[in-house]
This record gives C-alpha cells, structure tokens and sequence, in this order.
C-alpha cells in the first residue's frame, strides 16, 4: 500500500495536479503516504473525491466536480461506475472508500491517473543518467619536499604502478649530469676548499626553496593510507598516554573502595556473628515446623475429603427424608382418590340407570315377543266340528 501510494503521488506530479486540481481548491501538496495512514477522514473523503473527479476528467470523460454537501454513496458509485467503464476490476464494497484512506483508495486513484496519462499520451522513457566530471586534482605541498635519491626511487615505483603520475626525469638526469661534469672539473681545479661553512649555509638556505619539487597526490596511492595510518597511530597513543593516567587514578580509587568493602564487610561479619547463628537456628526451626505442617496439611486434606463424601451421603438422607415426609403430610393424594371414589361413584350410577333402562327395555321385548306367540298360537288352533267330522 505504501508502495503503492508512492507511484500515486509520482504520476499525479507528471499530471501536474498541485498547478491544475489543489491550487484551484486551495489545498495542500500530497505526503508520501497521505492516504496510506490514516489521518483526518472528512479531509481525507474529499481530498480523494477531488482528485478523483480531476483524474476522470483528465482522462477525457466529463464528470462533474462533487461538493462537501453531496452524498457519499453517490459520488463513490459514480466514481466506481467510471472506473468500471474504464474495464478496471472492482472487487472491494464501496463502504471501503468512504473512510478516504486504504488500499482501495490508492488503487482507484492509481488506475485513474494510469488512464489520465494515458488519455494525455504520456509515456515512459529511459532514465537519463547525467554524465561524472572527474574530480580536478589537487596539488598539496605537504611532503613535497625530496631529495634527488628519492626521487628517483618513488619516480621509478610510480612509473611501474601508476604512469599518469610522472616526472620528467630525463631533464633532472640532464641536470644532474651537466652539474656532476661542472663539480668534477671543478673538484679538478680546486684540490683545497676556502670556502666559508657560514656561507656555505646561507647559500643552501637560499637555494632549498628551488629545489622543492610538487608531485600530484593521489587519494588510491598507498603511501598516502600509510601516511594516515601513522598520523592516527601518533594520535591514538597521545590519546592513550592521556587516558592511561585517568584510568589508573580510576584503577586506584576503585580498588581502595573494593579494600574498605571487604574490611567493612568482615567487621559486619564479626559483629553480627551471634545473629547469624540465631537466624541459621530459626532458620532449622522453621523448615522444621514446614514439614510438620506439610505433614498436617495432608492428613487435614484427607479429612476434608472424607468430610465432603459424609457430607454428600448425609445430603442425600435428608433429602430422601424430606421427600417421604413431604409424601405423608401431603393430602394432595387422599384428595385425589376421593375424587377418584367420587368419579366411581357417579359412573355405579350412571351404569345402574343404564343397566335399569336395559332390562326394561329387554323385559319389553319379552312381553311383546310372548304376546305374539300366544296370538300365534291361537291363530293356528282347528275348529272341533271339522275334527269331529272325519
């Protein structure tokens, strides 16, 4: 996300958004990680609403600038819509922008200014790197003061390892030969000296200034490396001699104070050896009297166990005893079996009535069944005259 905000702010400076969208509103330059974090998310909405709206714009497609006034949800569908019609992907809810910062935030608004920079035909190039001058030398004076043997020895190093340090030694041979010739015909002429030592010097101090010859330094050679390794050698052990004083002074003064450490801490000892053996004696004493209780705690323990299982058994009894007494003194069952006996009651009477209307009922149809036999069988009686006849 920070990543991503970086390229955001990037492409909106190639946009030149602080000339055409902030100034415009009166607003301040984007930080770095302006909607990354967040800060402040009323400014934030509309700061993102704002750019938005420029960056449609700015791609080509008119969008109406949104107000403080206006609905959010409205002006992030809009935003969404465009952003859509663009054929970017909008995998997130929309309530993800309304808080003006986040991923989602930089993601609308680096597609947008993609498609701005495209719209203006923007494209990317090759950085253009810019071209080193090299550094002019410079020539110090400090040890450019050598002797001709030297000289000669350093020049004919340089010109193994480096030749664009040079000097022209065929002149200097030139000279030296011509003045070897001069000081050998002299040395032929005058067999004696008579000249003065004091002149001597004085013309030698005259002539030393000419005879300095300036080399170009190079900050790779290592003679210069070795030059510095002296120079903080010297500086490390002037250092050092004036740090070793302060610290032996130290080394002293905390071995004295260790040497009345230790006599203070034997006088202590001496002092207070009766109460050492007190407090060792206590000391027995009292893991003594730990394991003692230890020992109590345990059997206190099992009682308690054994306590709470009598405890528990005592419970169910009374609980037992409860229910039994509460079964006995309830008159809640005699009252059910009298209403029992008064149910069996009512359905005897009912039954005696019902067994009443059914021998009635059966004595009837007897009756009329005997009736009908006896009319039966006094229809089918013959007359004694017909009888008598045959």
């Amino acid at each position: 996300m920070f990543v991503l905000m970086e390229d955001l702010l990037d492409k909106l400076k190639l946009l030149s958004y602080e000339e055409e969208a902030l100034r415009r509103h009166n607003m301040r330059p984007l930080s770095r990680h302006y909607f990354a974090l967040p800060t402040n998310p009323g400014e934030q909405f509309f700061m993102f609403c704002t750019l938005a709206a420029w960056l449609i714009s700015k791609a080509g497609r008119p969008f109406q600038q949104p107000q403080e006034c206006d609905d959010p949800n409205a002006v992030i569908s809009s935003v969404l819509s465009e952003l859509r019609a663009f054929g970017r992907p909008v995998d997130f809810p929309p309530s993800k922008l309304k808080t003006g910062c986040g991923e989602q935030v930089c993601y609308v608004l680096d597609c947008l200014a993609e498609e701005a920079l495209k719209h203006t035909g923007f494209s990317w190039k090759r950085p253009a790197y810019p071209t080193e001058e090299p550094e002019e030398e410079e020539i110090t004076e400090d040890d450019a003061e050598l002797t001709l043997s030297k000289l000669e020895e350093d020049v004919a190093e340089e010109e193994s390892d480096n030749e664009e340090n040079y000097i022209d030694l065929n002149v200097l041979k030139a000279q030296t030969s011509r003045l070897n010739v001069n000081d050998t015909a002299k040395q032929e002429e005058i067999l004696q000296s008579t000249t003065d030592a004091a002149e001597w010097n004085l013309e030698v101090e005259r002539v030393l200034p000419q005879l300095k010859v300036t080399v170009r330094t190079d900050n790779k050679d290592w003679r210069i490396h070795v030059d510095q390794m002296h120079q903080h050698k010297d500086g490390i052990d002037s250092s050092l001699k004036e740090t070793r004083g302060y610290l032996d002074k130290l080394h002293n003064e905390i071995s004295r104070t260790l040497e009345k450490i230790n006599s203070r801490e034997k006088y202590i000892n001496n002092q207070l050896e009766h109460l050492v053996q007190e407090y060792r004696s206590a000391q027995a004493l009292l893991s003594e009297a730990k394991e003692k209780y230890q020992e109590g705690s345990g059997g206190v323990t099992e009682r308690i166990r054994v306590l709470s299982e009598v405890t528990e058994a005592l419970e169910k009894v009374k609980q037992e005893t409860e229910e039994k007494g509460s079964s006995m003194t309830d008159g809640a069952p005699l009252v059910k079996i009298k209403q029992a006996l008064t149910k069996l009651r009512q359905e005897t009477i009912q039954m005696d009535i019902q067994i009443g209307v059914m021998e009635h009922t059966l004595l009837q149809s007897k009756l009329k069944e005997k009736s009908n036999m006896t009319r039966d069988m006094h229809a089918t009686v013959i007359p004694e005259a017909t009888v008598g006849a045959y």
